[in-house]
This record gives structure tokens, C-alpha cells and sequence, in this order.
């Protein structure tokens, strides 16, 4: 019991945080899970973190839609494109050693994180336009971003709004609180998608519980993650994001050669 009473407290924070900047909080679910858990296979976390991201990302765009901070033209647009990807990703993580998986993982978030503090937008009112246009050009790079993205988020269970999230907002010009929101709401659809192929495919059903537990966490913690991020500055929220996936990433590459190496 007080075991999932911890899980639960700990989606809670994870869902205030990953809402609050749009990540969906698989990025801070998925390591914390392997230093728990460091006998579970890599597709079994990945099930896992997916799952209570699709949780996280589908109450937190509740309030996102709530607020009309959502561009559902370019969301749903950008959501299609990662489908096939999403697809593929969570059926790949099955052929991925732990550690192999933990050194991709740490890679990546340390490349994001450089990334976000290269792009973070400057000084400025927030500005909450869920109107805002793309021209045909700034259109396909989102697609192909997209791609890539429904692919890595599946694979790693993060959900991809770590990515999405600077590539909207720093690559595509949108405002920082129509990214994190618009983030989210692809993110709902992608992890749903992942999700079910965890459970198709049988990997799932050895995480059920923990992932019910954490997913009673972050359905409350996601909704005062959206309140809150209406009285935070965007460029506040990029820093955040971007000093956590460096945080996060240097501890998963101390893991990588601590953990016993399992299939």
C-alpha cells in the first residue's frame, strides 16, 4: 500500500511539471522508473512511462481547451505525422538491451537540452495566439519533425513533448504557451496510440498497476500544472525544461554503467 501511495504522489509531481512545460513528464517518469525498477526489461518501462504520459497529456489538454490555448489545425496536423512513427517506435523497444536503451535515452536528452537553451525564446509578455499560421515551408519541417518525433517518443516512452515542445516554439516560431498546450494535445494522441501497442503487443500487462497508480497522480497533478503555467513566463518555462533534461540526462548516463546489463 505505501508503495503505491508512492507512485501516486510521484505522478502527481510529475504531472504538475510535465504539464506546467508541456512535456507530458515521461522525460522525468521514464528515468526515475529505471533507477526503481533496474531488473524490468526496456519495454516494460517504456509501457509504462507511455501510458501514464497519455494520461498526463489528455487531462492536461482537457484544461489547455478549457483555456483556448490549443491550435488544434496544426496539432492534429502534426499528430498524424507522428502516428506511423509512434507505431514503430513502441514495437522497437522490445529489441533494446536496458542498457543500450538508458545510453540512447541520456544522448538525447543531453542534445534537447543545448537545443532549448540555443532556441529559448526572448524576454517578453506571454502571448497566448492559438491562431498563429505557418507558411508552407515552416508546415513541412513540423511534419518532418513530427515523423521523428512519434517514433523516439514511443521508443523511449517519453511521449515526445520534450522535443515537440522546443521545435514548436523555437524552430517554428510559436508562441511558448500555444506550444506547450498544442504539445500536450498531440502528445494525448500519440501516446494513446503507443500505448495500445504495448498492450497489443503484451508488454504492458506487467506494468498495469504501477501505471494505474501513477496515472491517479498525474489526472490531478496535470491539472494544476495548466492553472499554473498561466502565471509563469515562456522563457521561464524553456529554462525549466532545459536545466531538467540536463539534470535528467546526467544521471541516466551514471546509470548506464551502474546498472547490471539485462536483455
Amino acid at each position: 500500500m505505501d508503495h503505491y501511495f508512492g507512485l501516486i504522489t510521484f505522478g502527481a509531481l510529475v504531472g504538475v511539471f510535465g504539464t506546467l512545460i508541456g512535456a507530458g513528464g515521461g522525460f522525468i517518469l521514464a528515468p526515475v522508473l529505471l533507477l526503481l525498477y533496474p531488473h524490468e526489461s526496456a519495454d516494460t518501462i517504456a509501457s509504462i512511462s507511455l501510458a501514464v504520459t497519455f494520461a498526463n497529456a489528455t487531462s492536461g489538454s482537457v484544461a489547455y481547451g478549457r483555456m483556448g490555448r490549443i491550435n488544434y489545425k496544426y496539432g492534429l496536423i502534426f499528430a498524424a505525422a507522428a502516428v506511423p512513427g509512434s507505431v514503430l517506435g513502441a514495437l522497437s523497444t522490445y529489441y533494446v538491451s536496458r542498457r543500450l536503451f538508458d545510453l540512447i535515452f541520456a544522448v538525447l536528452l543531453l542534445g534537447i537540452s543545448g537545443l532549448v537553451f540555443v532556441k529559448a525564446p526572448p524576454a517578453g509578455p506571454a502571448n497566448h495566439d492559438e491562431s498563429f499560421h505557418l507558411d508552407r515551408r515552416g508546415l513541412v519541417i513540423g511534419i518532418a519533425i513530427s515523423v521523428g518525433v512519434g517514433f523516439l517518443s514511443s521508443f523511449l516512452g517519453i511521449g515526445g513533448g520534450i522535443i515537440h515542445v522546443p521545435a514548436l516554439a523555437g524552430i517554428l516560431g510559436f508562441p511558448v504557451h500555444v506550444a506547450t498546450a498544442t504539445s500536450h494535445f498531440i502528445l494525448a494522441i500519440t501516446a494513446l496510440v503507443g500505448t495500445i501497442v504495448h498492450i497489443a503487443s503484451g508488454t504492458f500487462h506487467h506494468g498495469v498497476h504501477r501505471a494505474l497508480a501513477l496515472a491517479a497522480g498525474v489526472l490531478v497533478g496535470a491539472q494544476i500544472g495548466a492553472r499554473a503555467s498561466t502565471k509563469v513566463h515562456g522563457r521561464l518555462i524553456i529554462r525549466a525544461l532545459a536545466v531538467a533534461l540536463a539534470v535528467v540526462s546526467v544521471r541516466l548516463l551514471v546509470l548506464v554503467f551502474t546498472l547490471p546489463t539485462t536483455p
